[in-house]
């Protein structure tokens, strides 16, 4: 079964997910601003937005068996110190 889904690009910001770096008290890294850091929102339709490193061009390639980025995809990598925070919020 083909799931057809496009974003709904009216969703507003609801709230944030994760700790940013700062937060989480390590170096910021490449981060200049606070609002430029890595970041995870849950929309108002429910739908999460990602802010991350594009980093498609250097997976190319080197996707698991099965996976692939498709058209209007991006893969995007956040920090894992970031991410962990989100599973809290999930447990």
């Amino acid at each position: 079964m083909a799931l057809d889904w496009n974003p709904d690009l009216t969703a507003t910001f609801r709230h944030r997910l994760v700790k940013t770096l700062a937060e989480l008290g390590g170096d910021n890294g490449p981060c200049e601003e606070r609002a430029t850091c890595p970041d995870m929102w849950e929309l108002d339709n429910g739908d999460l937005a990602v802010i991350g490193r594009d980093c498609t061009e250097a997976y190319e390639g080197r996707l698991p068996e099965g996976v692939g980025v498709g058209d209007g995809e991006r893969l995007v990598v956040v920090p894992g110190a970031v991410a962990r925070t989100f599973k809290a919020v999930l447990s």
